[in-house]
């Protein structure tokens, strides 16, 4: 990286269906200044999340989309560049919602905080274990869900960032935790890396199983119903669990990744269950939980301390790699929570 030069990954088309290389222009130019009350943020982290794929379509939603010809809006991690503002100095690592690019305006008023990178091993787990990821997990499960020991979790996308950490979360609230992933390798890591109690895998030798053949595995897995159901993926997955609720189940709806590529929306057939099963769903936003990320991160800080709570990073490196690490989100490639380390 040139210290004098600022990359800038650029949304120039909206995706149709799975984003393009030629969806994006990485631009170089000069080094912004700070505006009267801001400052100038140098990222060093990036946060690689699917909910930036919502972002990129013209579409309503709880974030305005990305303006065609701007920087992809990313959660960053970084140090203060440049300050016209008395509460930051040069120097600061602080953590802020700005965007894929080495340098970064962030004018007065805006979501950008300071951090305290002493009490981490790597600035990084702002973006993953004390980060957004981690939160998600902890209120998600603790809060959204009303967890009750004895109750079985089943997670989708569970060697995910976020399903990785909700159900080693329920194991320590004493759940019985049942995860979906694709591939025998992340099936492993479930319960060997994770201490799931069982890891369901979605695939087999032809692709993606079928519904029927899916929720058959999961009845076996589930015998009394899944009382709670944290979902990640939607589409096929989400209807085969559907299938096998247990009476008032509560289903906390975090994301559908599945269906962000699709270009026809395919929606969920099953849904006809949750009145079967008198279940609730509740959309889940980590937005909601601002007031509350102190007592959340202090939860998570203390598991990871004790050695409950392991948190695996998948670190990729250069800016200008960027597409292809975004990428990895929906290959399945990615091996926990993906950062984008700027170099």
């Amino acid at each position: 990286m040139n210290p004098l030069e600022n990359r800038r990954f650029l949304l120039q088309r909206r995706p149709h269906g799975t984003p393009q290389r030629d969806d994006f222009h990485l631009e170089t130019g000069a080094v912004p200044a700070a505006p009267q009350g801001g400052m100038v943020v140098r990222n060093h982290f990036i946060s690689l999340d699917p909910a930036q794929r919502g972002w990129m379509d013209d579409a309503p939603s709880y974030m305005p989309p990305i303006a065609l010809g701007d920087a992809v809006r990313a959660t960053t991690v970084g140090t203060v560049h440049e300050s016209r503002n008395p509460d930051f100095a040069v120097g600061d690592w602080v953590l802020g919602l700005n965007a894929i690019e080495d340098y970064s305006v962030v004018t007065p008023g805006g979501f950008t905080s300071k951090i305290d990178v002493s009490i981490v091993d790597s600035p990084s787990r702002y973006l993953s274990a004390v980060g957004a990821v981690g939160l998600t997990a902890y209120f998600g499960l603790t809060d959204a869900a009303s967890p009750r020991a004895g109750e079985t979790l089943l997670v989708t996308g569970a060697a995910g960032a976020v399903g990785s950490m909700v159900g080693q979360i329920g194991k320590i609230l004493g759940l019985r935790v049942i995860g979906i992933a694709g591939g025998a390798e992340k099936c492993r890591r479930l319960v060997q890396d994770y201490g799931f109690d069982m890891a369901i895998d979605y695939k087999d030798a032809h692709g993606a199983k079928p519904v029927d053949a899916l929720s058959a595995e999961i009845a076996a897995a589930a015998p009394q119903g899944v009382d709670i159901m944290f979902e990640n993926v939607g589409g096929d997955v989400m209807d085969a669990v559907l299938m096998n609720l247990a009476l008032h189940a509560r289903v906390v709806l975090c994301g559908l990744i599945s269906e962000y590529n699709a270009p026809e929306k395919i929606g969920i057939r099953n849904l006809w269950q949750v009145i079967v099963k008198q279940a609730t769903i509740k959309g889940f936003l980590i937005a909601g939980y601002v007031p509350r990320f102190a007592e959340g991160g202090a939860a998570v800080a203390q598991w990871i301390g004790e050695g409950r709570l392991r948190v695996d990073e998948d670190i990729q490196h250069g800016l200008e790699n960027a597409y292809d690490a975004f990428m990895r989100l929906f290959t399945g490639a990615n091996t926990g929570k993906l950062v984008l380390a700027v170099e």
